[in-house]
């Protein structure tokens, strides 16, 4: 009989340990597939966990203590998730960054991380300087015998990631060893999992859902995580899908978008897709359900807590709506004076202290700090909630943008540019219908080229305007504080 998703995380623990627990029960099932139209590079479980204990060992080679962190500058390859998994198996943190991040960007990052080693391949932008050394060949670093896991406190520090705060100075967010027990809360309260199934994730590895929603949770529960190879044209997803059997797609809406657009091919054992990162338009969803005979599960989530709400096979999220809160996680929606509000009132989405998924805390020079309002940790998503139980969305309270799933700092886009343009705001424009682009709007004299060459050096590919708009004056209210909401319809004007 299954156990309840919120019982307690069992003491010793190790995430990894628990991720790859597979390998003894069915060592030659694959555990992972990287895709491509014309071959497939498989992992069974055996080989995976021996290619992480072993590089686990290259890693205290080198000099790792428990508690230094590991800097993961890698692509879309099993690389990824081995070096991850190996440097939480021996209690080294590792700390991984999207590939897209530019020198001047990770560099930034760096004063915060204090990296003990760096794993990089080849064409990821590096720190400049490097502050440790950093190691681009693997297969050496795997040239060890295989390292015992390191069992200890659940509530060890186990990863690092980053999410971009109001400030637009990125934040590393803490996690501990037990947030990978919490994530069983989506195994059912999401994803409908079980071990026969194999999820295909449309993701980079370095994005946390991919991480978690395509990786870590397949191969907790003995399922297949079936990954895209690097580059590969989301035109052929569909053809994957069907080739390889997915039960489970996952995917940002504008992946679905882009697939979408052409006609799919039967894809009998496709079970339901999910989605997560951005809000998923209902024309989307009801186009996905006529095309493929199959619903999509969305969810709701952050990096501080991963996904809390969402519907499931078991419990579809009724029209318009997010879901429900996932069976074992605590929540309240509060008012500006951190109270619960009625039924049908909106506020303020928010996760008690003790729900075992919420975040150590964001990193500090002397610690964790866990901003709470009371027991609440303020999500800073505005619902409220039906008669049923079902939450109804309602957007950010803060300026936050979205693109392809990422939240994005305007303040830091503005600040890319201030030195070339002066005055400038990012805003989300719609540009047609469920379809937002970053828009920069300035009313400097420089050239959109210009612009668009600048961003290259600066600014990662998703946080770079897809729209520039050159406007007489941005528009400010009486005090000058800048009036975010009237700018796209001045935007769609000058455009």
């Amino acid at each position: 009989m299954a156990m309840p998703a919120d019982r307690p995380c069992p003491t010793p623990f190790n995430l990894a340990a628990h991720v790859l627990a597979g390998a003894a029960r069915h060592p030659d099932k694959i555990a992972l597939a990287v895709l491509s139209p014309t071959r497939s590079d498989r992992w069974s479980y055996a080989r995976l966990e021996a290619r992480v204990r072993a590089t686990a060992s290259g890693l205290l080679a080198q000099g790792g203590q428990p508690g230094d962190r590991v800097l993961l500058r890698l692509g879309n390859t099993p690389d990824f998730p081995v070096a991850y998994l190996a440097a939480i198996a021996v209690g080294l943190v590792p700390v991984p960054t999207s590939a897209q991040l530019t020198t001047p960007e990770i560099s930034r990052l760096i004063p915060q991380i204090a990296p003990r080693l760096i794993l990089a391949h080849d064409g990821i932008a590096l720190p400049d300087p490097a502050p440790c050394p950093v190691l681009t060949d693997f297969d050496t670093l795997a040239d060890h015998p295989p390292a015992p896991y390191r069992m200890g406190d659940p509530d060890d520090l186990a990863y690092l990631v980053f999410t971009s705060g109001t400030s637009g100075h990125p934040r590393a967010v803490a996690h501990a060893h037990r947030a990978i027990w919490a994530r069983r809360m989506m195994h059912q309260g999401w994803y409908g999992l079980t071990s026969a199934d194999r999820l295909l994730h449309a993701g980079a590895f370095n994005w946390t859902f991919t991480l978690g929603t395509g990786l870590l949770d397949p191969w907790s529960v003995g399922a297949t995580a079936l990954i895209p190879a690097d580059g590969l044209d989301p035109k052929t997803l569909p053809l994957l899908l069907k080739r390889h059997d997915a039960s489970i797609f996952a995917a940002a809406p504008g992946v679905y978008r882009q697939i979408l657009r052409t006609a799919l091919p039967a894809m009998p054992h496709l079970r339901h897709g999910l989605s997560a990162g951005e809000k998923l338009p209902e024309p989307l969803r009801e186009h996905w359900q006529q095309a493929t005979g199959t619903p999509i599960h969305e969810a709701l989530g952050m990096s501080e807590c991963s996904t809390f709400i969402s519907g499931s096979p078991a419990r579809p999220a009724p029209h318009h709506t997010l879901g429900f809160p996932q069976p074992g996680r605590r929540i309240a929606i509060l008012d500006d004076a951190g109270q619960p509000v009625p039924v049908a009132e909106t506020g303020a989405l928010a996760i008690q202290r003790n729900d075992p998924g919420l975040m150590l805390g964001y990193l500090t020079k002397t610690g964790f700090a866990l901003p709470l309002r009371g027991e609440w940790f303020v999500t800073g998503d505005m619902v409220h909630a039906q008669a049923d139980g079902s939450l109804v969305y309602h957007g950010r309270s803060d300026d936050m943008l979205n693109a392809g799933g990422f939240r994005v700092s305007p303040q830091e886009i503005e600040r890319a540019f201030a030195a070339l343009v002066g005055d400038c705001a990012a805003v989300s424009v719609e540009v047609r219908r469920d379809t937002h682009v970053i828009a920069l709007a300035h009313s400097s004299d420089v050239a959109e080229t210009t612009l668009r060459e600048h961003a290259e050096t600066c600014l990662a590919r998703y946080k770079q305007p897809r729209l520039y708009a050159r406007i007489d004056a941005l528009p400010r209210g009486a005090n000058g504080k800048l009036n975010r909401k009237a700018l796209p319809d001045i935007i769609r004007t000058a455009s």
